[in-house]
């Protein structure tokens, strides 16, 4: 077996592009879900209260925040906080306490949950204790209001590093990722179109984001759920 043979290809893309991608398929099977496990995860995002936040006077983002500390693969719930990030990386929304509800403790003790967790720990390079934050968003498409994933715009996190995974997109269009140097030269785009896709960044090196998804239907409900996981070296 040669030494390349052992080399995953989830790490050695972060390595040498900052960033790996998942297909759903992969991503079932790497982090050996179950399929009603992932019903039962993503029937959570149906539970989401609206972010009230959003300096553009958009009320097309629900979300759920929850946050851990991640010592040597073991994550433990933290008491509930704001989630805070500096104008510098979010100069919409930055600058600003923000309250969101909290996840549920039977999403969290989701092994699907559990499972991407451990993938996290596993994959990302860290060498020391770190402040993770779990983030659910359900971005809606109504009439007459689109709805922008990253309002933003191409952007980094303001942390280490960055898991996304699609739960469901509902009668939407559009919505596609695209990632960029740090100076903001383009570096490709693509789409998390089917459950599970995934992406993990190394935020220290790409600028991220999503495009405005739209109706397909305007007179049906519309919307993109995911999961946004960050990690920030204590």
């Amino acid at each position: 077996m040669t030494d390349s043979a052992l080399i995953d290809p989830v790490t050695d893309a972060l390595a040498t592009t900052g960033y790996a991608r998942l297909s759903g398929e992969e991503s079932f099977t790497q982090l050996g879900i179950d399929m009603a496990d992932w019903r039962a995860f993503a029937d959570s995002w149906t539970d989401l209260g609206p972010d009230l936040y959003m300096a553009d006077g958009g009320r097309y983002r629900r979300r759920r925040h929850a946050t851990f500390r991640c010592e040597d693969g073991a994550f433990t719930r933290q008491p509930h906080q704001p989630h805070y990030q500096s104008r510098d990386y979010n100069a919409l929304n930055g600058d600003v306490q923000r309250w969101f509800d909290p996840v549920e403790q039977a999403t969290v003790d989701n092994p699907v949950c559990r499972a991407i967790f451990a993938f996290c720990a596993a994959h990302f390079p860290m060498t020391g204790p770190a402040h993770v934050e779990m983030h659910q968003f359900r971005i809606e498409a109504k009439p007459g209001e689109v709805g922008r994933p990253t309002p933003e715009g191409l952007h980094r996190d303001g942390v280490d590093h960055v898991f996304v995974m699609l739960i469901e997109r509902r009668n939407v269009r559009e919505g596609v990722t695209r990632i960029g140097a740090p100076d903001g030269t383009a570096l490709g785009e693509f789409m998390l179109a089917e459950p599970g896709d995934a992406m993990l960044i190394d935020d220290q090196r790409i600028l991220h984001g999503v495009t405005e998804i739209h109706a397909v239907d305007p007179a049906q409900p519309a919307w993109r759920d995911a999961l946004v996981v960050t990690f920030v070296q204590a």
